[in-house]
């Protein structure tokens, strides 16, 4: 048990796949009374990322918050809830939007407003809220982030934001990328990406192309982007040793060993979950890619292991269109 006596079970990015996520809290005992999912002795950890791609994202978000809500889970802010931000909220000009209207943005965000399209105010609703999650979560047993724990970036922007959360004006200078706030903002729910040598690509598995990796920030003393590479995506054969530079060293946070037990997301991983490192579990297994909703259970333990994991994979269409039914009857 923890040093406070309150046991998590910590979920990774659910993107839409609301009957799964359903599903795996009954499997992990939560049980549905008064609307929301309880446990008499846990509580659940959501690491942001409800939204986007998957096809029951309204789902998702109705079970999240009703137990952020009702003092049953705790969530920090994703990436992808940070961009339905952007991409809905005016600018200051009242003209133009904070993120751009582009043919990539909006293909990220497509399936979540087509699933709002009858229902803009219930959007309107959940953008508000989104505005009140926390980038991170600092508890005396455990540490929780999107993407990546920057020491020194946590230590700077909790001095100014005590709890964690942002506002408006936060929001807006989040999208000028000379700013601390942008600094913070991706670095927390985005993490730290290396550009790769001109002219080299990566055609991703999610579809789109790349000129950068995503990058661990726990390799001690790497030297090769081989040694920090953290994504599905394989590199080009040819950049396993490539060396990373000085100046791309000095980009890479680190989060030691003796560091708390962190949890994240974010990093579309594949196949069984495993602990990238002793004190660090990712649990974005890919649901959305009909992958694995991951769930660790957490009892108060320094070091992490693996055997906590407990994982579903996602509902084919049929059995999760019936729990859909279930849940709304």
């Amino acid at each position: 048990m923890t040093t406070t006596g309150q046991a998590y079970d910590l979920i990774g990015d659910v993107h839409g796949c609301g009957a799964t996520l359903a599903v795996l809290l009954e499997r992990l005992g939560y049980r549905r009374d008064d609307g929301v999912y309880r446990h008499p002795e846990r509580k659940v950890i959501f690491l942001g990322d409800l939204i986007d791609r998957g096809p029951r994202v309204r789902l998702a978000l109705s079970i999240a918050r009703s137990m952020v809500e009702a003092g049953e889970a705790l969530i920090v802010m994703g990436n992808h809830e940070y961009n339905a931000l952007t991409y809905c909220l005016p600018a200051h000009d009242g003209n133009t939007w904070l993120r751009p209207h582009t043919p990539r943005t909006t293909r990220v965000i497509q399936e979540t407003l087509d699933q709002f399209a009858d229902t803009p105010a219930e959007w309107d609703d959940y953008l508000a809220w989104f505005m009140t999650l926390p980038l991170c979560l600092e508890l005396p047993d455990l540490r929780v982030v999107h993407a990546c724990w920057d020491e020194a970036l946590v230590r700077r922007f909790l001095a100014r934001r005590p709890e964690g959360n942002i506002d408006r004006a936060f929001l807006e200078r989040t999208v000028r990328r000379d700013s601390f706030e942008h600094q913070v903002m991706d670095r927390l729910t985005r993490g730290v990406d290396v550009i790769m040598p001109d002219g080299i690509q990566i055609h991703s598995g999610d579809g789109f192309t790349r000129r950068s990796f995503r990058a661990n920030f726990w390799a001690q003393s790497p030297q090769t982007y081989g040694d920090v590479v953290f994504q599905p995506d394989h590199l080009p054969a040819e950049l396993d040793d490539h060396p990373l530079s000085e100046e791309e060293k000095a980009r890479l946070p680190f989060y030691g060993p003796d560091e708390l037990p962190l949890f994240i997301g974010h990093y579309w991983c594949e196949g069984i979950p495993a602990l990238p490192a002793p004190n660090i579990a990712c649990l974005d297994y890919s649901a959305v890619k009909y992958g694995r909703l991951v769930a660790y259970r957490f009892d108060g333990e320094s070091r992490l292991d693996a055997n906590r994991f407990v994982w579903l994979k996602v509902l084919s269409g049929r059995d999760a269109e019936k729990k859909s039914r279930e849940f709304y009857r």
